[in-house]
């Protein structure tokens, strides 16, 4: 081991579990971690390797969570992440629950109880699992991402994806997923006008896939947990055309009062339709006396945030509703001295995904040879979605 220790910290930096490896380090120097991080978060100079006087701490962060190793000399950093990164692996939740319960056990000597995946080559799944209905669901999951600025260009637009499992199946089953994969059309020779295809990049998967059989032929091979998880995760940076677009404009008269219109336009195929749509839509911070007509929907001020929101429960394809705020504003005008800040918009749309990503298969194969059976579901949802206007 080439760190002298080791240490989980919390989201505020404080101390889980640590293990002293060389004694060569005093575990108090932990304590400059979070400092440290902080004051290079600030500069904008942040690194996965930072130093204290004589001590380096190599570190990565996984959920909530700070991994980080101490050490005095040059050590061999990639094997000391690739430790790190082990780590991560190897705590699978649903194995700790295993370790982790609360029930009492009565110690016999001699005798221990070593969970079995402890021992497996699948360290990730039980032996013996067995369900009445074997059964497996898919959620492929999108998340737009996008900036438009205030002349209606889109600065920044990309999909965020993940494939998330709920798995009931008996046994140890091994299974393998197809994807419209554009790699693996091109590989297989299925590429072209009939067969639609993605690209995907920055693809991330779950420790139970077969990396190799992956990098080797794009198979998607795994024997899975048992229960949630999610599988993988991937990006796509093509450019996407705005879902649900807005426009508004801003009308001060007399400088007493300010009138608001907002105008949104959904821009996806007629036959889906958005859920749960809220508009957030900035407003002077010295308005007061709120009112609204919707032509759908309810606005509700929140001063406290300096926002409407306008709420719409079902938006379809290609539907335009507008909305009006009327506010008073104090009788002396307070100059803006900054732009208006963007409009945001959050919504969901279950049976679509914007980039025309398919499940084409999923086979089940397990030594009893039982029939199971997959359940896919598709939604598109926003991430960061921003529109600016003037």
């Amino acid at each position: 081991m080439s760190a002298s220790a080791v240490f989980i910290l919390d989201v505020k930096g404080k101390p889980l579990i640590s293990r002293n490896y060389k004694g060569d380090v005093a575990m108090s120097e932990i304590e400059h971690f979070m400092p440290l991080l902080m004051q290079r978060e600030e500069e904008g100079a942040l690194a996965p390797l930072m130093s204290h006087g004589r001590v380096h701490f190599l570190w990565i962060k996984y959920s909530n969570l700070y991994l980080v190793a101490t050490t005095l000399k040059n050590a061999n950093a990639s094997l000391v992440y690739s430790f790190l990164y082990k780590t991560v692996e190897t705590t699978d939740s649903k194995i700790l629950q295993e370790y982790i319960t609360q029930q009492g056990n009565k110690l016999e000597t001699g005798k221990s109880r070593v969970p079995p995946t402890v021992t497996n080559a699948v360290s990730w799944r039980s032996e013996g699992i067995k369900y009445k209905k074997n059964e497996v669901f898919i959620d492929v999951i999108e998340s737009v991402n996008l900036l438009v600025n205030a002349n209606g260009s889109v600065l920044l637009s990309e999909i965020v994806g993940t494939i998330k499992l709920k798995v009931f199946l008996s046994g140890m089953p091994e299974l393998r997923l197809g994807l419209n994969d554009r790699v693996l059309f091109e590989l297989t020779g299925l590429s072209g006008s009939k067969n639609k295809s993605v690209e995907l990049e920055d693809v991330k998967f779950h420790q139970c896939v077969r990396l190799s059989r992956f990098d080797n032929d794009r198979t998607i091979s795994f024997i899975p947990p048992d229960g949630d998880f999610e599988l993988m995760s991937y990006r796509l940076s093509t450019q996407v055309k705005p879902l649900i677009w807005i426009e508004s404009v801003i009308e001060k008269f007399s400088h007493s009062r300010v009138e608001i219109m907002v105008k949104a336009k959904g821009q996806f195929k007629k036959q889906s339709v958005a859920n749960s749509v809220e508009i957030s839509v900035p407003v002077p911070s010295d308005a007061d006396s709120p009112r609204f007509k919707t032509s759908v929907g309810s606005a509700k001020y929140m001063p406290e945030k300096n926002v409407v929101i306008w709420s719409i429960k079902s938006f379809p394809g290609g539907k335009e509703y507008l909305m009006r705020a009327h506010f008073g504003l104090p009788s002396v005008e307070k100059e803006e001295v900054e732009g208006r800040p963007p409009i945001g918009v959050k919504f969901e749309i279950p049976y679509f995904t914007v980039s025309g990503i398919q499940v084409r298969y999923m086979k089940i194969i397990e030594k009893s040879g039982y029939q199971a059976l997959p359940w896919v579901r598709y939604i598109t949802q926003s991430g960061d979605y921003q529109l600016r206007t003037s």
